[in-house]
């Protein structure tokens, strides 16, 4: 693939670096040239000084070739300006563009422009270790209907077959978080003893599954 970063700082070239270990072809756009030296000696694809959400500097970069393009400069209305153009006049299939303010994100989440609210997520990550037993959304859907969420689940759940939480709670499992490592989890898979459950929910229905996941199953201690 051939991807279009805009903004050159930690974020950007950490990316850039990423996507071209991985064999992809990479443009890094930044108004500042200084911004490069970000990138090492040693990266090989294309920067280009410029504004990114200017026609010039996108063509330039390869825009018209592109297949994905990320927008993280530190500007949100850059950003967001640079990644409607790039998807809505250039074509670009793949499109992502950070967004420091939660509230501004899901409004262009609903445009249909995925987003990466840094602040917001940054912040639910804090919360996840100073609180533990918040529940948190880890996802959102762009109509703001579905989320996956992390749902506590007492003891007494440990050794019951997943299908048996199901159940009970009226949601399905989207994932877990087993030895550190994400799974699928199957119907017949047995939760163990430091699963992390993380549940597809509405908002209707979630503040009962967490009720229901938190006491011990009918039957249970």
């Amino acid at each position: 693939m051939h991807v279009l970063i805009m903004g050159c700082g930690r974020v950007g070239s950490t990316l850039a670096y990423s996507l071209e270990a991985r064999g992809h072809s990479v443009a890094v756009i930044d108004r500042d040239p200084e911004a490069f030296r970000r990138l090492g000696a040693d990266f090989s694809g294309l920067t280009v000084t410029g504004i990114g959400y200017d026609r010039e500097v996108l063509v330039a970069a390869g825009v018209e070739r592109a297949d994905a393009f990320a927008a993280v400069s530190s500007g949100d209305n850059s950003n967001i300006i640079a990644a409607r153009l790039a998807r809505e006049t250039f074509g670009v299939q793949r499109v992502v563009a950070r967004i420091y303010d939660p509230k501004r994100a899901e409004v262009y989440e609903r445009l249909g422009i995925p987003t990466v609210a840094t602040v917001r997520w940054t912040a639910d990550r804090m919360l996840r270790h100073l609180v533990p037993e918040v529940k948190l959304e880890v996802w959102r859907d762009p109509t703001s209907s579905v989320a996956i969420a992390e749902v506590p689940v007492h003891p007494g759940w440990i050794s019951r077959p997943i299908k048996a939480l199901e159940d009970a709670c009226g949601a399905r499992v989207a994932y877990l978080m087993r030895f550190g490592m994400g799974t699928l989890p199957t119907p017949s898979t047995v939760l163990q003893d430091g699963d992390q459950v993380y549940m597809l929910v509405t908002d209707e229905i979630a503040a009962a599954v967490a009720k229901i996941a938190r006491v011990p199953p009918e039957g249970g201690q």
